[in-house]
């Protein structure tokens, strides 16, 4: 795997285990590889181990986090340590650009737009978590993940404003998600107490205190009140928790 070095990131910190945690869905992937279309080329932005990568076209990998490029496996795309702000790239270098929830991670959201739309030359395809909507039963155990995740993902008025007509398409996460990001375990509440699950979720990392929630969550699923209160949701195999895969053509 061939690597070009630049700068660090948030997931040289908390990166660490994510490969072991991070898995992709096949539902979900499947979703993507239909958003990008005929593209006989990809480039990947905010790649990280390499979840949703298309294995049957040419995909080249971007990642600012070299403890992130340690762990994709053999024989995944070439990765190129850079941020989206400022790729190495000519202008429509690719068929389509790609950034699986990672957007919110980038330090200039709106440039890293324009950085997309420039070097794809038919599509961009971003998976996303749309900031308008309510959440899902983990706010009332961690209060401040509404307010954290609203402050950072773009709407998709942001989304219009710098890809210009987008099609926003409804990704529902399955109850059996084989992926561990935030929203994943909405039916498997229990693995929210875990320490290696929550380390995978970067929202965790932002809260300024996760004992207290933690402490009620526990104790809600011994006593059985998470389950009066919420026990509607067992007999859901799949539910909208706002994440959504817009597309736009470049």
């Amino acid at each position: 795997m061939e690597v070009l070095r630049k700068p660090i990131s948030l997931y040289d910190r908390i990166g660490g285990g994510y490969a072991g945690s991070r898995r992709p869905d096949p539902r979900i992937e499947e979703a993507i590889w239909g958003a990008l279309g005929d593209a006989e080329s990809v480039i990947n932005i905010g790649a990280g181990t390499g979840s949703y990568e298309p294995t049957d076209r040419h995909v080249v990998a971007v990642e600012p986090s070299m403890t992130m490029i340690a762990q994709r496996p053999g024989g995944s795309a070439a990765a190129v340590q850079a941020t989206a702000s400022s790729l190495p790239f000519g202008n429509d270098s690719f068929d389509a650009a790609l950034t699986v929830l990672s957007v919110h991670h980038w330090r200039d959201r709106a440039k890293g737009l324009r950085e997309l739309r420039r070097v794809a030359r038919s599509r961009v395809v971003v998976l996303t978590w749309d900031p308008a909507s309510p959440g899902f039963w983990l706010t009332d155990y961690f209060s401040e993940i509404l307010e954290i995740d609203r402050s950072v993902f773009p709407s998709v008025d942001d989304f219009r404003r710098e890809l210009g007509s987008v099609m926003v398409q409804t990704v529902p996460i399955p109850h059996d998600c084989t992926d561990g990001f935030l929203g994943a375990c909405w039916r498997r509440p229990e693995a929210y107490l875990d320490e290696r699950a929550r380390a995978a979720m970067s929202t965790f990392s932002r809260l300024s205190d996760t004992e207290r929630g933690l402490a009620q969550l526990s104790a809600d699923l011994e006593s059985g009140n998470w389950r009066r209160k919420y026990g509607a949701l067992l007999s859901e195999t799949e539910l909208d928790l706002g994440y959504r895969l817009i597309i736009a053509n470049a």
